[in-house]
């Protein structure tokens, strides 16, 4: 056994990414367990605008990957770009923690620390999300490549268990609330910034100091140096070593990205100039249609550099997967804005007498992801053995299913709350239970795909392409976690107001101007949320919603995965 392997069979370099990917997750994930409270709670902002504003974070954080994946393989290589995006990250989180510590001397100051801290930490996340996945398809070599799909659902557990330990000291030190009036402390939202700020700072130093010793080849040289210093071992036979982009094929990709862009800002906000200035429409009118119109351009570009049949086969078949897990995320990461603001507001936390809460209920998908992830790899190694596995596309699938189960599960269990029943946290468990197992045959297996398709001169920026189809999703998770109907504590400050809210909703009543202002001040719907030209009366009506995206996007995705099988041209 080589200097660079372990009994697993895996490089010791995967324990060292898996480390350094952990705590990243740790400072991402405990961040994201509070922000939308810390928005609502603590800088004034509405609910819905709060998750249009997270979605559109989120979004974000998956598109910069592709300026960060080129800028990788380009110039200067993934090591570089991952301390890069570390350190932007930790600096970002530390802003958060002044926006929580001033907000209540200056609330438009604490506001704009927040904006800046948001866009730092997303081009931080761009830098180093495409570049560590990258780093993992590197460390084997091309006869090893069948190892990928174990290697990345272990890389995938070191994810979870960062977001597990981030999902709960986060929330621990930065969402507390009085044990006997139940009253949130809106000034511990920062020690939770605070705590993720820490996490990246550890996770940047561990990747800086095992770098050189670990995450290396069989033969001891440097992954992911400087682009000038590949070597032709790096490629496939025959492969060009640098990405080539005409000039025509430039211009032709920016032409379209334009077009695209007004015809995505008409279609969601319903007008191609920008004479609206709320913030929820230059978020949806702005950020959502540059990342619609910024993937499809970008693959067309991509696309115009392949240079045989077999790698626009296998380049397609990254773009077709990457299309349909867009409503995989949409569903997913409804956990923290929708699925937060209901466990806030109407579900019983009580766990053996302990009121957990409700920015923490997240943390059972990373507890569920470390209890599972190994289970999985060992699945999948014993099923490819065996000559049995399934195709990525239909463990992707399969994914989606599954997370179409979870809400279907979760929307019967709420058809009879009405407007003051609580939902039994015991049913959120069932749930992200559920869509852990969809998960875990989705995301870790399109990250594979994604090392075993991609050619190796834009690797890199591939994986950037695959994180556009996650920032779709996280775009359209804040458009679906904004049509949330009225939870119980609407209709409760409503009822103190002397108001019936249910008849408001129903156009049995019309509120006075005074009526309005007050429900305005008070964060209260007017009038029920629409999606598709349907009104959303109620959070089974809400959750059938997913149901309906992610199951037909399933079984589609399914029965196009022999023929995906056969574009992929030998690779499962």
């Amino acid at each position: 056994m080589s200097e660079t392997t372990v009994k697993t069979g895996h490089p010791k370099g995967l324990w060292v990414l898996f480390g350094t990917e952990m705590w990243e997750r740790f400072n991402f994930y405990g961040m994201r367990a509070i922000l939308t409270l810390f928005m609502v709670n603590s800088l004034l902002i509405k609910e819905a605008d709060a998750a249009i504003i997270y979605g559109g974070f989120l979004a974000l954080c998956y598109l910069t990957p592709l300026l960060g994946g080129f800028i990788s393989d380009k110039y200067i290589g993934n090591r570089y770009s991952i301390m890069l995006g570390g350190t932007l990250m930790a600096i970002g989180q530390f802003l958060l923690f002044i926006s929580a510590s001033t907000f209540d001397s200056s609330i438009g100051s604490a506001k704009m620390f927040m904006w800046i801290a948001l866009f730092i930490i997303i081009f931080g996340n761009g830098f180093f999300k495409p570049n560590i996945s990258s780093m993992v398809g590197s460390l084997y070599p091309k006869q090893e490549k069948n190892k990928l799909d174990s290697a990345f659902t272990i890389f995938y557990m070191g994810i979870n268990i960062g977001a597990f330990l981030g999902q709960f000291i986060c929330p621990w030190v930065g969402d507390v609330k009085d044990a006997d009036t139940g009253v949130r402390d809106i000034f511990a939202f920062k020690w939770g910034f605070l705590a993720a700020s820490i996490a990246m700072i550890i996770g940047t130093v561990t990747f800086f100091l095992l770098k050189n010793k670990y995450v290396v080849t069989p033969k001891g040289r440097p992954i992911g140096g400087l682009p000038k210093n590949n070597v032709a071992d790096d490629y496939e036979e025959g492969e060009t070593q640098t990405a080539q982009f005409s000039g025509k094929a430039i211009g032709i990709a920016f032409v379209l990205f334009a077009a695209l862009f007004f015809v995505f800002r008409y279609i969601l906000v319903g007008e191609f100039g920008f004479s609206s200035v709320e913030m929820g429409q230059l978020i949806k009118g702005i950020i959502y249609p540059f990342i619609y119109s910024a993937g499809i351009a970008l693959a067309y570009l991509i696309m115009s550099s392949a240079e045989t049949k077999v790698e626009r086969q296998r380049i397609w078949v990254i773009y077709i997967v990457s299309f349909f897990i867009i409503f995989f995320w949409a569903a997913f990461e409804q956990a923290g804005s929708s699925l937060t603001f209901i466990a806030d507001n109407q579900t019983d936390r009580n766990i053996f007498g302990w009121n957990m809460p409700p920015s923490m209920v997240q943390i059972f998908n990373g507890i569920f992801v470390v209890m599972m992830a190994l289970p999985f790899s060992l699945l999948w190694d014993k099923l490819r053995a065996n000559g049995k596995e399934p195709v990525s596309p239909l463990k992707q699938a399969i994914g989606l299913a599954l997370i179409a189960l979870s809400y279907f599960i979760i929307a019967h269990n709420v058809k009879d709350l009405g407007n003051s029943g609580l939902l039994a946290i015991k049913w959120l468990m069932l749930l992200y239970f559920i869509q852990t197992l969809g998960e875990l045959c989705l995301s870790p297996i399109g990250l594979s795909l994604v090392g075993k398709l991609a050619p190796k001169r834009f690797a890199s920026l591939l994986y950037g392409v695959f994180f556009i189809s996650n920032a779709a999703g996280y775009a359209l998770a804040g458009s679906l976690g904004a049509i949330i109907p009225a939870t119980g504590d609407k209709f409760a400050k409503a009822e103190k107001l002397g108001i019936n809210l249910q008849d408001v909703l129903d156009k049995k009543i019309t509120l006075t101007p005074e009526q309005v202002a007050l429900f305005e001040k008070e964060q209260l719907p007017l009038e029920n949320t629409s999606f598709a030209g349907f009104e959303i009366h109620n959070l089974y009506e809400f959750f059938m919603v997913f149901v309906v995206l992610c199951g037909i996007a399933a079984i589609i995705l399914a029965l196009l995965s022999p023929r995906l099988k056969k574009m992929m041209n030998g690779i499962t």
